[in-house]
């Protein structure tokens, strides 16, 4: 073994963690109280937290939105415990700023071009790197961590749930409206993030010493200096001995929220018990089931080829209902049950993208859309 290759083993230690325990990110806009606009007030919000909520809050790219995290959680009804009293928290130190908490997946009206960019050498370096293409850059969505038993688990749950995260994408969409427009995606969030270097779906790696052999490759070229720059829509995360899914929009209401965190636990489980296929497949077909859910949301196309599904081709609201199905036993086995409710109503009722559609069509404004949302954010 080289001298470099006994670098790259030590930089990428697969930490130990118990199977399916969870992490959960949640990134809030923060708006203005009076023009609903996104206003640059991060820093004031967290300076002013009580100690005990620095560890769960965090500093993310832009200085209007501000990213909520559980610590270690053992149970979805742990997670929503631990969120929701956080969430609460920061929604009064906001509100002594002027400022309210949002939760979708971009802004309706907001300009680009007047966000601020967070300080840190980290961000100022990648604003340099990304110029315009970062500046349209004012997302924000939901990552959920899962545990897995090892390294090599990890690399093959991530290979076969890239089939499967355009589901969770169009359960959860809601970046329909991007500056003042009509985007016609049901999340443009994801459309947006493609254009970042090593984003989106990465194929397919194998094992561990695959993903070891790519990470000290893009390193040694000087792509990445770390694994967290890889913007994958999933991947292994060593230092928490996770799968990080990241595809997720930030769904518009808190029960959707948690819905998708059971059914991510619940995926990830399945993938690591079960004998699925692991081979490569075809990327072009990942790249076109993504399409389908960002464009059409759950009215969209899927076709199933790793074969975890009955049907190979069908529409994303059927194959989300089939995929719910499949995976209700192991949420009744997590306790996480009543998680599943939420989801099921997605698929009956609307996703967030077709909720806000659905406002802006019985004429209220980007701002009354804005207000009707956050009323409903803690409904089930």
């Amino acid at each position: 073994m080289s001298v470099i290759q006994v670098r790259k083993v030590e930089d990428l230690v697969f930490s130990t963690s118990k199977p399916y325990t969870l992490g959960v990110e949640l990134e809030f806009q923060l708006l203005d109280q009076n023009t609903l606009n996104l206003v640059p007030r991060v820093q004031p919000i967290i300076n002013a937290l009580v100690p005990e909520c620095s560890n769960t809050i965090a500093l993310e790219f832009l200085q209007s939105i501000i990213e909520i995290q559980t610590a270690v959680c053992n149970s979805v009804i742990d997670a929503a415990h631990d969120l929701s009293r956080s969430i609460q928290i920061v929604e009064d130190v906001a509100g002594e700023q002027q400022c309210i908490l949002y939760s979708a997946s971009l802004h309706p009206f907001a300009e680009p071009a007047e966000q601020k960019l967070t300080k840190g050498a980290r961000y100022e370096r990648i604003m340099e790197e990304l110029q315009f293409v970062g500046r349209q850059f004012i997302s924000q969505g939901l990552h959920v961590h899962v545990g897995v038993g090892d390294a090599d688990t990890a690399i093959r749950v991530c290979d076969i749930i890239q089939t499967y995260l355009p589901l969770l994408l169009a359960l959860s969409s809601s970046s329909p409206y991007f500056r003042g427009e009509d985007t016609g995606f049901s999340s443009y969030r994801s459309k947006l993030f493609e254009a970042l270097p090593l984003a989106g779906i990465f194929g397919y790696i194998g094992d561990w010493q695959g993903f070891e052999e790519e990470v000290s490759f893009l390193r040694q070229r000087k792509i990445i200096e770390k694994v967290k720059d890889l913007w994958w829509d999933v991947r292994p995360s060593p230092g928490y001995g996770t799968v990080e899914v990241r595809i997720c929009d930030m769904p518009v209401r808190f029960s959707e929220t948690l819905g998708m965190v059971a059914v991510i636990q619940a995926l990830v489980a399945y993938i690591a018990e079960n004998t699925l296929s692991h081979s490569q497949v075809s990327l072009q077909l990942l790249r076109s089931n993504k399409w389908q859910a960002a464009r059409h949301g759950l009215d969209g196309q899927f076709n199933d080829v790793s074969g975890l599904l009955k049907k190979q081709t069908q529409t994303l609201r059927s194959a989300a209902s089939e995929l719910l199905s499949l995976l209700e036993p192991l949420m009744v086995r997590f306790g996480a049950e009543k998680f599943l409710t939420p989801m099921q109503e997605i698929l009956k009722r609307s996703t967030g993208a077709e909720v806000q559609r659905l406002l802006i069509r019985q004429g209220k404004s980007y701002p009354e859309m804005i207000h009707s949302l956050r009323n409903d954010y803690w409904l089930w």
